[in-house]
């Protein structure tokens, strides 16, 4: 990149919690927040919001007469947005873009809409609009009365971070110098979960860690769903209130031969995490927040990549999915707010049931990996910023 571009605020929710001292003292223990939940079906793991946190939600659905009818998928991104603008000095007349992705989108909505349908063969007035994966940054807009440019997407498990990309491409090229991005998932539908059982990849265990994500000596998939919203002010330069500083990114995609699967060295992210660094020094990288879903082949081949890229010299290795679970299109972001705790604190968080790693001398330079299915895989160079406050 040519320019470096602040994240001036972060607005998140999640099984972690809303607040920044909140998440940060969650993410201190060796607890993590997953919960057996019993569906129709079957019981499994799933990382829901806490209970305290879905009350400012509904406070949300209840603020204006339109909201009534909202997923929650939308309902979570707009509870994160106005966290993340409220911290910052942007105002509607500004008209900052705004780009929110979503793996699934409105999918509870779609499987109630979809049941009434077979039932009656009638489908509801409010059906489509509501379900309509661009609703997420169309609600934004009109919550915070800017005039956009407003995009909603979805490329899988990436997604968060492909809105990031955006966004930096947005800021580069001069249309704009405000972009608010993010992802949204309120994903922990039965339908959805037997989907990924369906895959083999969902955990099936007992164990004090059901999500063991970075566990290279697992023998069997233990991916868990979580849901959650995370929200990025980005500006352009370096604003001396930023959380953190854009130092790079990068995003590849590759050839597969299985649906669901990334190559055994993951090609996609040696690319990504190159075009990323850029000519940073990689002896400068403190850390790597992995994407690690707890797949036995997704977790290796990720670390195959980090190998191949940073030979022997490997920084401090970390993951948040053995914690929050598995959020889909939030996942890199909040990934990413993990990265800017632990340069902001200057805390390594380690996974409590991997081999202990040496603690950084300095947490100054953080990469962030995300992939989904696909093969597409983006990875995002952060910095602390340096300049006092």
């Amino acid at each position: 990149m040519n320019k470096k571009i602040s994240i001036t605020s972060i607005g998140s929710i999640s099984a972690l919690g809303s607040s920044h001292e909140k998440v940060w003292n969650n993410y201190k223990n060796d607890e993590h927040f997953l919960k057996l939940e019993n569906y129709e079906n079957f019981e499994v793991w799933i990382a829901k919001i806490p209970e305290e946190d879905k009350q400012f939600i509904e406070k949300i659905r209840c603020s204006d007469v339109r909201y009534k009818n909202l997923d929650n998928s939308v309902l979570y991104a707009l509870f994160a947005a106005r966290k993340a603008v409220q911290n910052t000095d942007w105002q509607p007349q500004d008209n900052f873009g705004i780009n929110i992705g979503s793996s699934r989108g409105a999918t509870s909505l779609f499987e109630k809409y979809h049941k009434e349908f077979l039932e009656t063969g009638r489908s509801s007035t409010i059906s489509s609009p509501t379900t309509t994966l661009g609703n997420i940054s169309s609600w934004i807009a009109h919550d915070q009365q800017t005039r956009g440019p407003e995009i909603s997407h979805s490329i899988t498990c990436s997604t968060g971070l492909h809105s990031l990309l955006n966004g930096v491409a947005w800021i580069l090229s001069g249309m704009t110098n405000k972009f608010l991005v993010g992802g949204s998932e309120a994903s922990l539908t039965e339908f959805t979960i037997a989907q990924m059982r369906a895959l083999k990849v969902y955990a099936n265990n007992t164990e004090n860690y059901p999500c063991k994500a970075f566990d290279l000596t697992k023998r069997q998939n233990t991916m868990v769903l979580g849901e959650g919203a995370s929200i990025l002010c980005l500006e352009l330069g370096v604003i001396p209130s930023a959380e953190a500083i854009i130092e790079g990114v990068g995003y590849a995609t590759e050839v597969l031969k299985h649906n669901i699967s990334i190559s055994t060295n993951a090609d996609c992210f040696q690319k990504s995490m190159k075009m990323a660094i850029g000519n940073t020094n990689k002896n400068e990288i403190d850390a790597i927040v992995m994407h690690a879903p707890g797949t036995v082949k997704g977790d290796l081949s990720e670390l195959n990549a980090i190998r191949a890229v940073f030979g022997q010299n490997i920084p401090f290795l970390t993951t948040n999915k053995w914690k929050l679970g598995h959020t889909f299109a939030t996942s890199g972001l909040l990934s990413i707010e993990l990265a800017v705790l632990m340069i902001k604190n200057q805390k390594a968080i380690h996974v409590p049931f991997v081999e202990k790693q040496d603690d950084p001398k300095s947490m100054n330079k953080v990469l962030i990996n995300a992939v989904g299915f696909g093969g597409n895989a983006v990875s995002v160079l952060i910095s602390r910023n340096t300049i006092d406050n």
